[in-house]
């Protein structure tokens, strides 16, 4: 049975990772150290082949035993979170990725860095392909998050071609389901959480930037694929099917029948205007590409956070 270390396990994309794996046959160690992930996220797994740790990756880590993978997903990853704990997130993405590569060394293990689209920064080429190199203020409030992940991916490429580590790094564009925090701060989970309490929905700026949004399934997919691949280069993982922000909050709108008005607001500093990955290269390396339509998740989407809401009011 191979083991697995998924760092950040806790969190969004880590827990829905963890369910992949254990049905895969892994063997998974969960470290998270519950800055923004939950508990909840992984209390319906029931398995002797699970193992949640409390730990903070940016400090010493300690595996006992045999380790196969490791997959580095420790990270705050929305603007309100890399905003609040803007050195916990340079930390975790530097001193967090050395510490986890050092265990790949130590168990010759292979690892797998999450890093993200924001490592294109404000892009000046459209859709982005994996060979940009990306339009990054590295001192804007922004730069502690896509930095830290430019630094990430240059050190997993440092231990690849020093240490020969077996070493994989998916660039991760907008993701949404179930498990994304009610507070997250994101497009879709703010605008759920406005749309069913009754409150307007803000659009930062006149809405008009676009992103594309995968589902999380179609996503896990396209990581393990590339786990499992031969491939060292970064991969784009995301839904190549762009819409602008305006859109998607009349889509959920329409999706709720809801009343709430959508309100304009500032736009904040460095937001990309535009956000689409180009996929080329997962379709031909990792034979992937997503299958999940917008309608398909958004009502998974709905029905996870209008349970969670529920929960949350009746505490």
């Amino acid at each position: 049975m191979a083991r697995a270390l998924v760092t950040g396990g806790a969190g969004f994309l880590g827990s829905h990772l963890c369910d992949y794996l254990l049905a895969k046959g892994y063997s998974v160690i969960c470290m998270d150290n519950l800055i923004t992930g939950s508990e909840d996220n992984i209390a319906h797994i029931d398995s002797p082949n699970f193992e949640f740790v409390r730990h903070d990756v940016s400090t010493f880590i300690n595996i006992e035993g045999d380790l196969d993978c490791i997959f580095h997903f420790a990270s705050p990853a929305s603007p309100p979170d890399y905003l609040k704990y803007p050195i916990q997130t340079l930390k975790v993405g530097s001193l967090g990725v050395h510490n986890t590569l050092g265990v790949a060394k130590a168990k010759n293990a292979s690892f797998l860095l999450a890093s993200t689209s924001e490592i294109y920064g404000d892009p000046a080429v459209h859709p982005q392909p994996e060979t940009y190199w990306g339009n990054v203020n590295t001192v804007g409030p922004r730069g502690v998050y896509d930095e830290a992940k430019r630094f990430g991916e240059a050190m997993t490429m440092a231990y690849h071609r020093s240490h020969k580590i077996n070493a994989k790094i998916v660039r991760i564009f907008n993701t949404y389901g179930p498990r994304m925090r009610l507070n997250d701060g994101r497009a879709i989970p703010n605008f759920l959480i406005q749309a069913l309490t009754g409150k307007d929905l803000t659009l930062y700026g006149d809405g008009s930037q676009t992103r594309s949004f995968c589902f999380v399934s179609d996503l896990i997919e396209g990581i393990f694929k590339l786990h499992l691949s031969d491939v060292n280069d970064p991969v784009n993982i995301g839904n190549p099917i762009e819409m602008s922000v305006r859109e998607m909050a009349e889509k959920i709108l329409q999706a709720l029948g809801s009343k709430s008005k959508i309100v304009e607001r500032e736009l904040p500093e460095d937001d990309p205007k535009v956000r689409r990955p180009d996929i080329s290269r997962a379709k031909k390396l990792l034979n992937w590409e997503p299958k999940v339509i917008l309608d398909q998740g958004l009502a998974s989407t709905i029905d996870y956070f209008k349970k969670a809401l529920n929960a949350q009011n009746s505490d």
